[in-house]
């Protein structure tokens, strides 16, 4: 955002990935992924954020919406991952600009 300004579907795409992120809950989750051994996490073993099982699925659909994550069902589990190139997009955004 300090390199110069975003274009409108930049700017879209950036606003839609905060917004799902500017819940605790979302940022919890999706800290938990981030952090997983392997890059990925089994919803059993993210589930644990203080709130119902519905809920989590609620929030895990959330990030999914705004393309920050990919899932996999793996027989009964599903299996969330950072979607590609996320990480790298925030950093981007967040980088400061050359002095």
């Amino acid at each position: 955002m300090t390199r110069g300004p975003l274009g409108v579907e930049d700017a879209e795409r950036a606003a839609a990935m905060f917004k799902a992120l500017g819940d605790p809950v979302r940022l919890r989750l999706f800290s938990n992924i981030a952090s997983a051994e392997g890059g990925e996490a089994c919803v059993c073993d993210i589930q644990d954020v203080g709130v119902s099982q519905p809920t989590v699925s609620h929030h895990l659909k959330k990030l999914r919406e705004a393309g920050l994550l990919e899932s996999e069902r793996r027989g009964t589990w599903v299996y969330y991952r950072v979607a590609a190139d996320v990480l790298a997009t925030m950093a981007l955004l967040l980088a400061p600009g050359r002095a």
